[in-house]
């Protein structure tokens, strides 16, 4: 029964650690999003003050192009992210599958101790009542 318990408390333990990776992971994702996006806005409002948008032009603002490689670089590891992020669901998935077979298997083994349990307290009261028959007899 013990050990059933325990298997029990170490199939919740890791799907609770597997929710905290795709809980992280998710919020990795939103802060580099945001990161980006906050880049996408401090590029365009460089652009307007200095009047250039053409990224060849010799005189276009090294803030921009900078910011641009900081933006491609963040949609880069986004789009890593997301992958791991996929494969982090995909094995919570399976975690929360493993615990609910376990949980399971300990409900039909808590059902057949109690049928026995009944099974036994019936034949109990059989022989209570047989035994009772017999002496009236």
């Amino acid at each position: 029964m013990k050990s059933r318990d325990n298997l029990i408390r170490l199939k919740r333990f890791q799907v609770d650690e597997k929710r905290r990776k795709v809980a992280q992971i998710e919020t990795m994702v939103a802060d580099f999003q945001r990161m980006a996006d906050e880049l996408d806005r401090q590029i365009a409002e460089e652009e307007r003050r200095v009047g250039i948008t053409d990224v060849t032009h010799f005189a276009y603002p090294t803030f921009a192009k900078a910011a641009m490689q900081r933006r491609d670089n963040l949609r880069g590891s986004v789009a890593g992210l997301q992958q791991q992020l996929e494969e982090a669901r995909e094995e919570l998935a399976e975690a929360f599958q493993e615990l609910k077979k376990v949980e399971l298997l300990e409900e039909r083994n808590q059902e057949r101790d109690r049928q026995a349990e009944i099974k036994r307290s019936q034949s109990e009261m059989d022989g209570i009542g047989l035994t009772l028959h017999m002496r009236g007899a």
